[in-house]
């Protein structure tokens, strides 16, 4: 993100929310993998709307941020759940 001199970056902070965004996707993928979203969601619309929210806002905060997050370049499904 470009800045001026002497002007606050947001950048770094950005870069935050998107470790965060990152994180919870990874969450969701991990309970879809493992069959614990039925623990919490009653019904499967349900949890892949959450899923979708999480998706998309890993996107959006790694446009934000100026990078590729997880939802970007497809390693949110990383590894099985033991």
């Amino acid at each position: 993100m470009p800045h001026a001199d002497g002007a606050f970056s947001f950048e770094p902070i950005a870069h935050k929310w998107l470790g965060l965004a990152d994180r919870r996707l990874l969450y969701y993928s991990d309970l879809y993998r493992s069959g614990r979203w039925t623990r919490y969601y009653a019904s499967q619309e349900e949890f892949a709307e959450k899923m979708h929210e999480a998706v998309k806002a890993a996107q959006i905060w790694a446009r934000l941020a100026g990078g590729r997050g997880l939802a970007d370049d497809g390693q949110a499904d990383l590894r099985p759940a033991a």
